[in-house]
């Protein structure tokens, strides 16, 4: 994956995420991402139509979110595995 560090800005662009998104799907979302940085743009995914995710996936969500992208209308399993992933990690 790539190593690009970036900060929220103005305009933004939204990608949206449906179905499923597993680590096969991760190279070229974060191109999409990448693209969207170097454009000046601050991606946001829109996961309101994602059905399922791996874990892989799940990793590359709570490691980019507010740092490489934002995440707008997250289904509810989605921040539930997060926060549970996120204690485990704290215990």
């Amino acid at each position: 994956m790539r190593n690009l560090s970036s900060k929220p800005v103005a305009p933004t662009v939204t990608i949206y995420v449906s179905g499923s998104l597993s680590k096969g799907h991760l190279t070229y979302l974060d191109q999409l991402v990448a693209s969207a940085i170097h454009c000046g743009l601050w991606p946001l995914l829109n996961l309101n139509h994602l059905a399922e995710l791996d874990r892989v996936a799940l990793g590359y969500l709570m490691g980019g979110e507010g740092r490489d992208f934002g995440m707008v209308a997250c289904p509810n399993f989605v921040r539930e595995w997060m926060q549970h992933e996120s204690a485990y990690r704290a215990a």
